[in-house]
C-alpha cells in the first residue's frame, strides 16, 4: 500500500484532505502537523521523511501570513523555499512522486490577461519571493515533480475570506472591501479533489499547472456573492486597495489560466459561485 505524507496538514488544503482520505482507503495516509514535521528546522524535516517514508508526498504546509513575511523574511525563506529544497531532493533520490502547492503570488498583477504557467513571474512581497524561490528550487532539484499553483483559497476549516466577510456581515451594518484586485477564488475541498485525481492519474506528467475555481471577479463582488448567499443586510462598499494599506502589496491581477490542467489532467473545474455555495449548506 502506497503512503501519502501530507504537509501542512492543520491548514485549509490538509484539513479537505484528511476528509477526501476517507474515499481513498487504497492508501496510507500520514497527516503531519508541526509536530510530525518541522518545516523550519531542516535537519530535523530530513530525519523526519527518513522515518515516515512516504511514496507521495502533498507538500500544503507553508508560511502565509502575507504582511508578517515583510518582517520576517528569513522564517518564510527558510520553510517556503529551503524546506521545499529538502523535499524536492529527498522525492528525487527516493523516487517519491512530489506535487508541491504554490500561489498566484508569484505575479506582479500587471497582467490584464488570465495567467499561464508561462507567463513572467515578478514577485512584488516577500511571501511572494519565498514562494517563487521555493517553485525553482523544487523544479531544479527535482524535475519529475508538479507545482499547482492556487488562488485566494478558502474553505469551512481555517481562517480566510469567506469566513471573515461571514462574521462581519452579521457584526456590523457597513464594510468596505477592495473593488480593484482581480482574480479567481478557489475552495480548497475543489483543490483536494484536483490532486488526488491527479494523484490517481495514469500517467504522471510533472511541471508547472494553475488551479482555482472559474470567474473573473475582485475582492469586492466575492463579497457581494457571500452577501447574497449568507442572506446578509449587511452594506458593502467597494473600495481602492490605496483606501486599505497594508504591510505588503497585493498583486491587482491574478487570474489564472486553468487550461493546462483541464487538457493535460482532464480536469473538470467549477465556477466559483458552485463552489461557493457549499459553504452555504449545513
Amino acid at each position: 500500500m502506497k503512503r501519502i505524507l501530507v504537509t501542512g496538514a492543520n491548514g485549509q488544503l490538509g484539513s479537505e484532505l484528511l476528509v477526501l482520505s476517507q474515499s481513498y482507503p487504497n492508501y496510507e495516509w500520514i497527516f503531519a502537523d508541526r509536530t510530525k514535521i518541522t518545516l523550519d528546522d531542516l535537519e530535523l524535516l530530513e530525519s523526519q521523511l527518513k522515518i515516515i517514508e512516504p511514496n507521495i508526498i502533498l507538500n500544503c504546509g507553508a508560511y502565509t501570513a502575507v504582511d508578517k513575511a515583510e518582517s520576517e523574511r528569513g522564517l518564510a525563506f527558510k520553510i517556503n523555499h529551503l524546506a521545499v529544497k529538502l523535499i524536492a531532493e529527498y522525492s528525487s533520490k527516493n523516487n517519491v512522486r512530489l506535487i508541491h502547492i504554490s500561489t498566484d503570488y508569484v505575479f506582479d498583477g500587471k497582467s490584464s490577461v488570465a495567467l499561464n504557467e508561462e507567463a513572467k513571474t515578478n514577485p512584488i512581497n516577500i511571501y511572494g519571493e519565498s514562494k517563487l524561490a521555493g517553485d525553482i528550487a523544487c523544479l531544479t532539484e527535482n524535475p519529475n515533480s508538479i507545482i499547482i499553483r492556487t488562488s485566494w483559497v478558502y474553505s469551512k476549516f481555517g481562517n480566510n475570506f469567506v469566513k471573515t466577510m461571514q462574521r462581519l456581515m452579521q457584526e456590523r451594518e457597513q464594510i468596505n472591501v477592495v473593488d480593484d484586485q482581480i482574480g479567481s477564488p478557489t475552495y480548497a475541498a475543489d483543490l483536494a479533489q484536483a490532486v488526488m485525481s491527479i494523484v490517481e492519474f495514469p500517467k504522471w506528467i510533472p511541471g508547472i499547472f494553475n488551479y482555482s475555481n472559474e470567474g473573473e471577479i475582485s475582492w469586492y463582488e466575492f463579497a457581494l456573492t457571500i452577501k447574497e448567499f449568507g442572506d446578509y443586510k449587511c452594506n458593502v462598499i467597494g473600495i481602492p486597495s490605496s483606501s486599505y494599506p497594508t504591510s505588503a502589496k497585493r498583486p491587482n491581477f491574478s487570474l489564472l489560466n486553468k487550461a493546462k490542467i483541464k487538457t493535460v489532467y482532464n480536469l473538470k473545474v467549477p465556477n466559483y459561485k458552485d463552489s461557493l455555495k457549499k459553504i452555504f449548506v449545513f
